[in-house]
């Protein structure tokens, strides 16, 4: 045979070999039979080209694709749901944010979703959860979208040529189908949306929604159950960031809104991730390969990491655009607050090309306190960390969820509530233990109000907000003399190098001081309750350890 027919013959069995696999990877979720073409692991510049044909979205004039996502400008929990089968009944943390979903409906809108995206062109990424390779987990996204494929292809880890031709069966499948409009009354649903997760049937569902922070949330939940369950890693809803020199690696726990993205962006460390993390017995690493960043107000100035990161290949969601100019208003909020942009990890100049670290020196508990009444930086003992972390107190920020208009208290359990499945205490023992062993420094940052409530005080600065944080890295903040907070139960600084000693004591930014007095005991009044109504087992040296509003 001439070489030339060989080659012929090697090429035609690998594609042959590939399109197997494809068709084995889509039989596996139900899609056995597709009609429309099937686009599979296409480069960026491919997506951008499909979304512009079928008018998903427009070029802005750095490049990035703009898209609009209707109705469902942020995240939806009440359209959130778990499957109720027999294998997870007994690990899952039932309740309001669980929420149960029978399999009955579940094998319903299943087949409505397979039946829908049989007869349309379908965009497919095969993807990775988890940039550590001893735990990654295989996911199959599959898309009507271009644009979402985009998403997914930029937000999840990219798997190697090598990876690829060894992806075999995924490990769950993920099934878009924003156009799928739901009926409540025959699929059992609170809306015409849904996202529905099934560990038995390895597969999520998402559909009736063109709002692609369900789809990363929905991965990272899954993640978030299987890591502790079947690797003994804890997953944690955070950034985290290290310095070059040292190999120092901090962690940073907090809400959309609390400035995780922003302040773990820094150009001195080295990016490992801005979003959701395991820890190991080794070390943290990043469960994604993108950034999934707020975009309102963005400038060069103020985050010039991120802003320089929306370019070709980046994804914005309901930014207004110029229609003439292409140039996008990042001040214009007539769509939502919640503007975002995606983009992968290597926009970031300085972003660890691995996406791992060792195990955390600091750990930094991000709040938006809207009360006004939390110092801007505080230190935490082991327990006091304990409680924070169970307490996870922050406010929502306007569009982070449908129907938040203004800054509303809330308590989310491990900073991340809305994507734990399993029982918060056992979250949290896994915290402690990690916390101990490694010796880490705990430190709570208010990135919220100073000088009263929201729409009366201020929200604190970003420069001084970096200052502290950087202290609490660098250690500086330890050669300050701290005084004990009596209400909040924390240790406060008087001093950081670059900040007015002034903002470091909350009472004295507030002019009618019994009002504060009155407001932070209101708060911690909250913790109390919070505490004793969630968790009445925590134990007494955790409870001890939290405010005391003396009431």
């Amino acid at each position: 045979m001439a070489i030339q027919d060989r080659i012929g013959s090697f090429v035609n069995s690998i594609r042959s070999h590939g399109q197997r696999s494809i068709q084995d990877q889509l039989a596996a979720c139900g899609l056995a039979e597709c009609h429309g073409a099937i686009i599979v692991d296409a480069a960026p510049a491919t997506l951008v080209e499909k979304a512009i044909n079928r008018n998903e979205g427009i070029l802005t004039s750095k490049g990035a694709l703009a898209v609009e996502t209707g109705r469902y400008t942020g995240r939806s929990p009440e359209d959130r749901f778990i499957v109720d089968t027999p294998d997870v009944h007994d690990n899952i943390a039932w309740g309001s944010v669980n929420k149960p979903f029978s399999v009955e409906n579940y094998n319903l809108i299943k087949e409505e979703v397979i039946d829908y995206l049989q007869e349309r062109d379908l965009y497919v990424v095969r993807a990775i959860g988890g940039a550590d390779r001893r735990w990654f987990r295989k996911f199959l996204v599959v898309c009507e979208r271009a644009s979402q494929a985009l998403f997914a292809r930029q937000l999840f880890v990219r798997p190697s040529r090598r990876q690829l031709d060894a992806y075999g069966i995924q490990d769950f499948t993920v099934l878009c189908a924003p156009g799928l409009k739901l009926n409540p009354e025959k699929h059992g649903t609170h809306s015409e949306a849904a996202v529905l997760l099934n560990f038995q049937d390895h597969c999520i569902i998402v559909a009736g929604t063109k709002y692609s922070g369900e789809i990363k949330k929905a991965v990272f939940s899954v993640l978030n159950y299987i890591m502790p369950i079947e690797e003994g890693i804890l997953p944690m809803h955070s950034s985290a960031n290290m310095d070059p020199s040292t190999g120092e690696t901090a962690v940073f726990f907090g809400l959309s809104g609390t400035g995780k993205t922003t302040l773990s962006a820094d150009p001195q460390r080295v990016l490992i991730g801005d979003d959701e993390h395991g820890w190991a017995d080794g070390g943290v690493f990043n469960f994604e390969g993108g950034c999934y960043a707020k975009a309102i107000k963005i400038s060069s100035a103020t985050e010039p990491q991120i802003y320089n990161a929306i370019r070709f290949g980046a994804i914005c969601e309901n930014v207004i655009v110029d229609r003439h100019t292409r140039r996008p208003d990042y001040f214009d909020d007539r769509l939502t607050e919640n503007t975002r942009v995606a983009y992968p990890i290597n926009f970031i100049d300085n972003a660890a090309a691995m996406g791992q670290g060792r195990y955390p020196n600091v750990v930094i508990f991000l709040t938006a306190d809207a009360f006004g009444v939390l110092p801007p930086v505080s230190r935490l003992d082991k327990n006091g960390a304990m409680y924070h972390f169970l307490s996870g107190f922050t406010s929502k920020v306007a569009g982070t969820e449908r129907g938040i208009t203004e800054p509303q208290p809330t308590f989310s359990t491990l900073f991340g509530e809305p994507f734990m499945p399993l029982d918060p205490l056992r979250y949290a023992k896994m915290f402690g233990e990690r916390m101990e062993r490694s010796g880490t420094r705990v430190y709570l940052i208010n990135t919220g109000w100073t000088g009263g409530p929201y729409g009366v005080g201020t929200r604190m600065d970003l420069p001084s907000t970096r200052l502290m944080v950087t202290a609490c890295l660098e250690g500086s903040i330890e050669d300050s003399k701290f005084v004990h907070d009596e209400i909040f139960n924390v240790d406060v600084p008087l001093r950081v190098e670059g900040v007015d000693p002034r903002v470091l004591s909350p009472r004295n930014t507030w002019t009618d001081k019994d009002a504060y007095d009155e407001a932070a005991r209101k708060l911690a009044k909250m913790f109390e309750d919070n505490a004793a109504e969630k968790y009445p087992d925590m134990s007494d040296e955790v409870r001890a350890a939290g405010p005391h509003s003396g009431r």
